[in-house]
């Protein structure tokens, strides 16, 4: 089990307020898959990487319009803090804590 492996509680602070979901992390070597799940729906994590404690992922949404998250963050401990890139809309912090 890697350092990174845990289900988080994280909040985006994006235009439509706080976002709250849940993020499970499962690594194998330098990859990593899971899911995020909260109020929006669940997506599946892809392009799931592993550096040390630097997690990067993609996920696909749907609500509230059809777009590609890019997302990375640094695990130091219980802590999760990122960001996720959410196409032309720009880039919003991403805080999270394992659960």
């Amino acid at each position: 089990m890697s350092g990174v492996d845990g289900t988080y509680e994280t909040v985006v602070k994006s235009p439509m307020g706080d976002q709250k979901a849940t993020l499970t992390v499962a690594s194998d070597g330098n990859s990593w898959t899971g899911q995020q799940i909260g109020a929006m729906g669940t997506a599946d994590i892809t392009n799931g990487t592993v550096d040390g404690n630097t997690i990067s992922w993609s996920m696909s949404i749907t609500v509230p319009m059809p777009m590609t998250l890019d997302c990375s963050a640094t695990i130091d401990g219980d802590t999760l803090t990122g960001s996720v890139k959410a196409g032309a809309f720009g880039s919003f912090p991403m805080t999270g804590t394992r659960a």
